[in-house]
């Protein structure tokens, strides 16, 4: 299977809907194409992202009240009309999954991109900033992707060159394997208007991005905050300013920060 096919295959492989020759394709094309397997891992990330971190909204009295009176009306009327065979569904059916849907998307919509946590437990440190809402944006953005990476390396000589030449600073950067916090590549992404390069690490499960900013971006930044499940941390990569951006708990996140500074 060549590369072409196997970006076309990818999300048909990932819902399970490729039969048993093309998957046997598409798993011996991942052997060899770390972009794909890459691919790959942040579709399974935006997955696990919706189920577990999208908030879940119910809908509320004067929408089901609605419902329940268009439902009654249609009844009624259908009493008095002669059934016949239509494989359409009713018109007022159409109109209440139309907006069942505009409702809950704009509500998951509003809450990750703007909203803050209306939860106590999640609003101990709102994104207050706009850099902070940017930041979170560029993360969430790229768990959407194709791919959360530009260049795929393990190799932090690879990684560093890479930059070089395509944005103003090249970034400090380091390889954490041996304590788990594996380098999988870079990118360059938007926070605002401003080009910046990110490193991207994983452990276990979770995606870390760490953006090289502007000299003095972070000081419109809070010691930390967190934004529906996710974490924002500054730090600084020797005399570059940077923060972390990723969904791990607390203590995974300060252990990094911890060898940054190492």
């Amino acid at each position: 299977m060549d590369h072409k096919t196997a970006q076309a295959n990818l999300p048909l492989y990932f819902d399970g809907e490729l039969d048993r020759a093309a998957s046997r394709e598409f798993e011996a094309h991942l052997d060899e194409c770390a972009d794909c397997r890459a691919a790959l891992i942040g579709l399974d990330d935006l997955r696990r992202t919706l189920r577990d971190d999208a908030p879940r909204h119910t809908a509320p009295d004067l929408l089901r009240k609605r419902i329940e009176k268009l439902a009654a009306a249609q009844a009624s009327r259908s009493e008095s009309i002669p059934a016949r065979r239509s494989h359409r569904p009713p018109r007022w059916l159409a109109y209440v999954a139309s907006t069942l849907l505009a409702f809950v998307a704009g509500g998951v919509a509003t809450s990750l991109w703007q909203g803050s946590p209306r939860n106590a437990e999640t609003a101990e440190a709102p994104a207050g900033t706009q850099l902070a809402r940017d930041l979170f944006a560029s993360h969430w953005r790229a768990l959407a992707a194709t791919s959360p990476v530009d260049v795929v390396s393990t190799d932090r000589h690879t990684v560093k060159p890479w930059f070089e030449g395509k944005v103003g600073v090249a970034p400090v950067v380091r390889d954490f394997a041996e304590q788990g916090f594996v380098l999988v590549g870079g990118r360059i992404d938007y926070v605002g208007s401003a080009r910046v390069p990110v490193l991207v690490y994983r452990h276990g499960q979770h995606l870390i991005d760490v953006f090289v900013l502007a000299e003095n971006a972070t000081a419109n930044l809070a010691a930390s905050s967190a934004q529906n499940g996710y974490r924002l941390e500054p730090l600084r990569l020797g005399d570059q300013p940077a923060a972390i951006v990723t969904d791990m708990d607390a203590a995974e996140l300060e252990k990094f920060v911890r060898l940054f500074a190492s």
